[in-house]
């Protein structure tokens, strides 16, 4: 056999990806599912976790029969993150499973949001941990709890279907906010606060370990070969970052996906509100995390609220023209500013009630205006968490590796190199969270002759473009960052009664 390849699937908020890697990195042959989000209550999102698997053995059959599916190694897994589902002894749905960005349990991230918490699981009190919706389904729904044969992650639920075996890596698990950082175990402390049991939760293993063989039945179904691995990977965060080669200090990852997460690699186990500590892909690391939960959500909230124009004859997206527009207009929007907190703040104000603003309206401005104002707005926040990271830290990021759909915008790019003062190194794949997952799985065959890991990302890894600030550019967004640092802290007492007023009955987290 000339070529072995596997296969990294990535099994994201909204769609499935599986992608077919060869020993250098390349894709060759990709397939993609999408499914739905509900969102049954104002800031509620959820979603059935039936369409995960569904989703991923589609998209592992066609790009299986896309190839010579005997020469697929092995299968890599990587996924949203903080999403959660309970299953009853047949692994069938109790409810339908909450999400990283569902934000219901802000009462219990004030009751419970303590430094104790926060020193054993990495993550500072926020919406996205499921700990504290646990807690919430504690105290509003205790019987699917105490019904839940399993309570999982959305890795778990997918080794399951594909081993038959109830493991997910340490990396993939902790997001969920129930696991003891300084061991990389399951924490007696915090699953006491919810009231669950071991016995209830995945195994946990080592990123990059076996999950178990892939089923015969199965594999008979994606047409691929019996017994191949199906590797534990991590949360799509660390993988994206693997995916880019952030396996050393002075690096930064930013995924500029539905939500902006940025990290980097550190040996050890810091806590801080400056970021959340999430196991690294490389076994015995962390990435130290930063997040915003509006990155390309803007984008799509700003099409499906005030239309997508489109210029056919020119063959230009939605994108296309609004970034034509936008970038005609100088740094700053003339004058329109945005806190990008569409579904609360996390990094470093990790505040549950925040919500965005748009500040300095005139009856100049269009949605031009309005739409550059959201890109900036989304570079000024990651100049923000970057340098509370370097503060805390005393890493110096000199530069950022771009990836996910945000990064394939020159305009966006350039305000992110601009705002922040950091070159940016656009990532060649464009699925680069899917590779992260493939490098795990290839590491773990020996796919290259070389069974380490960082050496199979550097392998696998490629770099595109370079974009370099803009002197003059940057001394401009100096001054406006000057005042976008203020926004947060002259408005954050406004935002708990508003988001009570979204509430049919008045009262958070009910």
């Amino acid at each position: 056999m000339s070529e072995r390849y596997v296969i990294g699937v990535d099994c994201s908020t909204t769609a499935t990806k599986a992608v077919v890697f060869d020993a250098r990195g390349r894709a060759v042959a990709e397939a993609r599912r999408t499914f739905p989000l509900s969102r049954p209550r104002p800031g509620w999102h959820e979603q059935s976790a039936r369409d995960w698997w569904t989703c991923t053995a589609e998209t592992i059959t066609e790009v299986a029969s896309s190839v010579d599916a005997d020469a697929i190694a092995a299968i890599g897994l990587t996924h949203q993150r903080e999403t959660f589902v309970c299953l009853d002894g047949a692994g069938r749905e109790l409810r339908p499973a909450i999400l990283w960005l569902d934000g219901r349990a802000s009462e219990q991230i004030a009751r419970a949001g303590t430094d104790e918490v926060h020193r054993l699981s990495g993550k500072p009190p926020d919406v996205t941990p499921a700990f504290y919706k646990l807690l919430w389904l504690r105290d509003h729904e205790p019987d699917v709890l105490d019904a839940a044969s399993r309570v999982v992650d959305v890795a778990a639920y997918l080794a399951h279907e594909l081993t038959g075996e109830w493991r997910t890596s340490w990396a993939s698990a902790d997001p969920l906010g129930l696991v003891d950082m300084s061991g990389f175990t399951w924490s007696p402390t915090l699953l006491a606060a919810v009231g669950l049991s071991t016995g209830q939760l995945p195994e946990l293993v080592a990123p990059g370990s076996s999950l178990g063989p892939l089923r015969d039945e199965v594999a008979a179904r994606l047409g691929l070969r019996a017994g191949i691995p199906v590797v534990a990977g991590a949360g799509d965060g660390q993988c994206a970052g693997l995916g880019a080669g952030v396996t050393e200090a002075g690096l930064m990852y930013a995924n500029m996906g539905t939500a902006v997460a940025a990290g980097t690699w550190s040996a050890d186990y810091r806590w801080s509100r400056a970021f959340r500590t999430l196991g690294g892909p490389l076994p015995g690391t962390y990435t130290l995390e930063t997040l915003l939960s509006s990155g390309t959500y803007l984008v799509s909230w700003f099409q499906d609220t005030f239309g997508a124009p489109s210029v056919d004859d020119l063959d230009l997206s939605a994108e296309d023209v609004l970034e034509a527009a936008a970038a005609r207009l100088r740094p700053g929007a003339d004058g329109l500013m945005v806190l990008p907190y569409w579904n609360a703040a996390q990094t470093p104000y990790w505040d549950p009630h925040a919500r965005g603003a748009v500040i300095g309206w005139s009856g100049y401005h269009r949605k031009r205006h309005l739409y550059r104002a959201l890109l900036e707005a989304v570079a000024f926040e990651l100049r923000l968490t970057t340098e509370g990271v370097v503060a805390d830290t005393g890493i110096a990021i000199e530069r950022y590796r771009a990836m996910g759909g945000g990064s394939r915008s020159p305009l966006w790019t350039q305000i992110v190199a601009d705002v922040t003062g950091r070159h940016v190194d656009v990532c060649a794949e464009t699925e680069t969270t899917a590779l992260g997952a493939g490098m795990l799985a290839a590491a773990a065959v020996g796919l290259d002759d070389t069974d380490d890991i960082a050496t199979t990302a550097r392998r696998m890894a490629h770099l595109g473009t370079t974009v370099e600030p803009d002197p003059a550019t940057r001394a401009r967004y100096d001054d406006l960052y000057a005042v976008y640092e203020r926004i947060y802290p002259s408005v954050k007492d406004l935002f708990a009664p508003l988001t009570a007023a979204a509430t049919d009955d008045g009262e958070t987290g009910a």
